[in-house]
């Protein structure tokens, strides 16, 4: 269409006052929408949140006025660039997203476009039904986009693809039609669609539609026209899915449900390598399993090869049943009747969810080579008769060899659906050359072995440009004639499907800084030291948006707002948008990026959680260092931020620093100059620090053969918190370890890090370096300091060979039990716990040795995930307490409250325990202070008095 796209301002205006929604035309919001989970990228004129499907009629009004297309949008996660344009992105997921009916009678459900699978199976699962579909990408991606996108998932064989289940749509076209699309004939379609020529194009080329689509399950190229045929029903519903938002925009669906199991288990056959689990796919079809799904040892991390049977590529075959023995035997019958290297069967729940996690996570796993090296899709979705699976594979393998490129085959065996990132330069023009000579090549194969170019994810920008070599140019024209019908003006989310861009155009690292971006603070170890690459780790596959928190931590700033920009991947879009410097134009001093990583509360969890480990904390870390260089910061950052400088004097003053904190106006105003949010109330100053207590204590001498530990006098173990030193101190002791402390002024550098002040913890972890002894492990009883010491310290001090070496020496205090002190029993509690595991511990140090501590002290039960949402200086700062109540409000607070009387409250981190505190009113304590009770030697503490004279090496 003709884009009259000059000035928006009019455009934003009109738009403001036609729709309730929110109407974003700032750069913020249209960086957020420059990319989904592909390799393109397209800048949209704006963003609007429409509320209803009124404000979908007014906004594609307005745009029709304007000459201005229109893209929908739902989570984001398309993987061939369907989800960007150059218009009005129409964003569903803000307000469109309710569930409006479920009815278990007829097993069927109306939503709305934005509503998420997930929270659709979870009203459902109460009455024994699922939707069938089931995209790696469940719990965020949208009913909306599935059907534009006809997803399928690994449930497939046995529920087929998402247009199987859709029964109605209701549709807004972009000239104004509201059209109600169903099964039915052509008596039973709309008007509106009568006088559009439809039914001619249709009758005039019925041969051509019988013979011209490639039968198999996972066809999903192209647009479904074999749906109008009157032997198929006349099916406008099914014809509409997977028209990538280039017909119209579904305002409401009614999709069918299923009946789900009732029990499932799950089994897992090793084979020798990918082509034989692929041949050995159709023999396990006729045992009618619900997912056969196939992945390679490749893209399986070193820690979770132990969940797998032997073997280098393994088919994860599940079955269902009316009871759990029915699940299991029909799982062990797949076992023995499978010509595999090795299998077992998995049949607990948390077995099973541990083995898919693997699976899932495989499509951003992929984009890292072993070596490090980056992988994209693009190819990331041909299906092919799953008979021929094994072939394909095997040709599939010798084009990369030829082209010189690599990639790691996974996916949807059992419907013959292969994903795979390949190692495409697509930073260099030599290295898109080739992207386009592969593509075109691997285009004629798949067309060669009967597949399609899609089996899951469209077409979009990736493959709709070589559609002929598929269905031939008759049959593409037909798609063009098509299209024409919904949207003659080509106001839909134009370059997709039909008349489609270069598979080439609109690259999304085309605008990157052509020469590495290496004026940075931290190493960047994995990353080859260059900022941008760090940045192109996010690829868009949006497991950050996950609403509900499971294991993991990340990202809590996103659930508690639900806002895009506080999201992982917002943060990596719009960093990226900064390093391209077109929509976000003011580099490191960006206010829009600053202002979106206000709300990361730096807990680490995506550098564990998100499968391509982008790691958010050390990214605003990074931005922050540069964008207050030579400038003013907030107050939190100089009191907060350098609060171990602080708390040094202020410990001689204690008493009347905590006096003080007790009159109500002096404590707004210290809290008021301090940048302090004023619903918080101001820590407690310990009046003996934990190094105090050591040098007055008197102790009995150690053996000179007992194993020696350094222990790390933290800034809040020491000044805040000294009792858990004591306790850790009483029972390392116990455990016939020698407990040293290194010379007093030493920190860590994480509140210089988490405030961006990469300069301060530069010098003070090169004070710690010189001073920590070598010989022995060095405990560190906070977890935030510990992932510090572990991860900040070696990559901001990269070139000093001693950093690797002190991080590697990091034990926490349950670690350091387990490796110095193997036969120590401790003593037993037996008591059930509650509480919170550090996200930093999670991210970086990961909790197995507390949890078997806890078990063998008979402290049962497990600690909530998530974040406790005060994450150091975060929860502190003015402004983030509604945030930061929200966060604890997910988890750690009701696992609190559910706990039984007389259990105990546990949490390493300072900042947990003050959290409880202060939003709980909960005393919780670290593991080293319960065992140390238990031990019965009494709480003579550092925050009391009693300690007796004397000096010792603790």
């Amino acid at each position: 269409m003709a884009e009259r796209q000059g000035d928006t301002t009019e455009l934003a205006a009109d738009l403001r006052a036609a729709v309730r929604g929110e109407v974003s035309f700032d750069a913020a919001a249209r960086a957020l929408m420059t990319m989904d989970a592909s390799n393109y990228r397209r800048v949209p004129l704006g963003v609007v949140a429409p509320r209803d499907g009124d404000d979908v009629a007014a906004a594609l009004a307005v745009c029709r006025a304007h000459g201005v297309p229109v893209v929908p949008r739902g989570g984001g996660t398309s993987i061939a660039g369907q989800a960007t344009g150059t218009g009005v992105v129409l964003d569903t997921t803000r307000h469109l997203r309710a569930l409006l009916d479920l009815d278990p009678a007829s097993r069927t459900a109306r939503v709305q476009p934005g509503l998420v699978l997930d929270t659709l199976r979870s009203a459902a699962a109460p009455h024994g039904l699922t939707f069938g579909p089931d995209p790696s990408t469940h719990s965020r991606c949208t009913l909306g986009g599935m059907i534009g996108n006809n997803s399928c998932g690994a449930h497939s064989v046995a529920w087929g693809t998402t247009a199987d289940q859709v029964r109605e749509l209701d549709v807004l076209t972009y000239g104004g039609d509201a059209l109600h699309l169903a099964r039915g004939g052509w008596d039973q379609a709309p008007r509106a669609l009568a006088r559009t020529g439809l039914r001619t194009l249709v009758d005039d080329n019925l041969a051509l539609l019988r013979t011209g689509f490639p039968g198999l399950p996972r066809r999903i190229s192209g647009y479904a026209l074999d749906a109008l045929l009157p032997e198929n029903g006349v099916d406008l519903a099914r014809a509409f899915c997977g028209s990538e938002g280039t017909l119209g925009v579904v305002t409401e669906a009614v999709v069918g449900l299923v009946e789900a199991p009732r029990a499932r288990a799950l089994a897992v056959l090793g084979y020798a390598d990918e082509s034989a689990a692929a041949e050995a796919a159709p023999g396990i079809l006729p045992y009618g399993p619900l997912t056969v799904e196939g992945m390679a040892a490749d893209l399986v991390p070193e820690r979770e090869r132990g969940l797998l049977p032997r073997g280098a590529a393994w088919l994860f075959v599940e079955t269902g049943g009316a009871s759990a023995e029915e699940a299991r035997a029909r799982a062990l019958e797949i076992v023995r009747g499978a010509d595999a290297v090795d299998g077992t069967v998995v049949t607990d729940a948390a077995g099973r969810r541990a083995l898919w996690r693997v699976r899932e996570d495989a499509s951003g796993t992929a984009t890292r080579m072993p070596d490090g090296s980056e992988a994209w899709p693009g190819w990331e979705d041909c299906a092919v008769p799953v008979a021929r699976l094994g072939a394909y594979l095997r040709d599939f393998r010798a084009l990369l060899a030829a082209h010189g490129l690599r990639g790691t085959p996974y996916g949807h065996f059992g419907d013959g659906c292969v994903h795979v990132r390949i190692d495409f330069d697509l930073l260099r023009r030599e290295g898109v050359a080739r992207f386009r000579a592969f593509s075109e090549e691997l285009a004629r194969l798949v067309a060669a072995h009967g597949g399609s170019l899609s089996g899951e994810h469209g077409d979009g920008q990736a493959r709709a440009e070589l559609l002929p070599t598929m269905y031939g140019p008759e049959l593409v024209r037909l798609f063009e004639r098509f299209k024409d019908c919904w949207d003659p003006a080509g106001g839909m989310n134009p370059g997709m499907l039909a008349r489609p861009a270069r598979l080439d155009e609109n690259l999304r690292f085309a605008v990157l800084p052509a020469e590495p971006v290496r004026d940075v603070a931290f190493a960047y170890p994995h990353d080859g030291g260059d900022f941008s690459a760090a940045v192109r780790r996010c690829v868009g596959v949006a497991k950050c948006r996950t609403a509900e928190a499971g294991a993991g931590v990340m990202c809590p700033s996103f659930r508690a707002t639900g806002e895009e920009r506080h999201s992982t991947r917002g943060r990596a879009r719009l960093l990226h948008e900064m390093l391209a410097g077109e929509v976000v134009e003011d580099g490191w001093r960006s206010a829009e990026v600053r202002d979106a990583l206000d709300l990361c509360l730096s807990c680490k969890g995506c550098r564990s959680d998100c499968p391509v480990g982008v790691d958010m904390a050390t990214y605003k870390a990074e931005f922050l260092h540069h964008h207050y260089a030579g400038r003013l910061r907030p107050a939190a950052h100089y009191a907060l931020g350098r609060l171990p400088q602080w708390l040094r004097p202020a410990s001689a003053v204690a008493a009347l620093l905590n006096a003080g904190a007790q009159v109500r106006p002096l404590a707004a105003l210290a809290k008021r100059a301090a940048g302090i949010a004023p619903e918080r109330t101001l820590p407690r100053i310990a009046p003996r620090t934990f190094r105090q207590w050591a040098r007055a204590r008197s102790r009995t001498p150690a053996s000179a053969s007992a194993p020696v530990v350094t222990l790390w006098p933290d800034t809040f173990t020491n000044h805040l918190s000294p009792d858990v030193g004591v306790a850790a101190v009483r029972v390392l002791e116990a455990a016939g370890l020698r407990v040293r402390l290194p010379r007093a002024g030493l920190c860590c550098g994480l509140t210089y890090v988490s405030t961006g002040q990469l300069d301060r913890a530069r010098a003070a972890m090169r004070r710690t370096l010189a001073a920590v002894p070598a010989d022995a492990p060095l405990v560190v009883l906070e977890p935030s300091c510990a992932a510090a010491l572990r991860g900040d310290l070696p990559e901001l001090l990269g070139d000093d060979p001693r950093a690797a070496a002190l991080a590697a020496r990091v034990r926490t205090f349950a670690q350091v039990l387990e490796e110095c002190a193997p036969h120590w029993t401790p003593p037993r509690v037996d008591r059930p716990v509650a509480g919170q595991t550090h996200c930093h511990q999670h991210a970086v140090l990961g909790d197995a040795a507390e949890a078997r501590l806890r078990e063998r002290a008979g402290l049962t039960g497990a600690l909530s995930g998530g974040c406790c949402g005060l994450a150091g200086n975060f929860g502190f700062e003015k402004g983030h307490y509604e945030v930061s109540k929200a966060c604890a409000e997910e988890q750690l607070l009701p696992a609190v409250r559910a706990l039984p009387e007389g259990g105990e409250v546990l949490a390493d981190g300072y900042s947990c325990r003050t959290q409880l505190g202060q939003l709980g009113n909960v005393r919780a304590r670290h593991l080293a202070e319960v065992l140390a009770e238990a031990l019965g030697e009494g709480r003579d503490g550092a925050s009391g008095g009693g300690a007796r004279e004397g000096r010792g090496e603790a």
